[in-house]
């Protein structure tokens, strides 16, 4: 019989980044807090939400599930070398000013801080009138 052999694959380094600025995507919903931190040119450096740390069901929606989101995304993102970012929030959620207190008390400088949650200014046209 034909004994096969492990091939070995190589591990990914973790690459440095050459810019230290970058962008943070902070989606913030009812039911989770999505983090991805880009590089200025819109390339994702890495992304975390609280249902990728392990919370189910309704403690995904939690503050506190956003902060813990974005201690995982800050320790990631420094060891690559990014020591500024701007925060772009979107959504209603909880998680929106936890992941920003966060990103400052963690040593991550935060430039600017943008909301980018959609407002209906007319809203959708409203149907004919109803003839009886």
């Amino acid at each position: 019989m034909a004994v096969k052999k492990k091939i070995k694959t190589a591990k990914k380094k973790k690459v440095r980044l050459q810019e230290t600025e970058g962008i943070a995507f902070i989606k913030a919903t009812f039911n989770n807090t999505i983090i991805t931190v880009t590089d200025m040119k819109g390339n994702v450096v890495a992304w975390s939400s609280a249902g990728k740390i392990g919370y189910k069901g309704s403690r995904k929606s939690t503050s506190y599930a956003a902060q813990q989101t974005a201690i995982d995304i800050v320790n990631t993102v420094t060891n690559m070398g990014l020591k500024s970012v701007h925060a772009k929030i979107n959504g209603p959620g909880s998680g929106r000013n936890a992941a920003i207190r966060v990103f400052e008390s963690q040593g991550l400088n935060v430039l600017s801080i943008e909301d980018t949650t959609p407002i209906p200014h007319n809203g959708c046209r409203p149907p004919k009138q109803r003839r009886i």
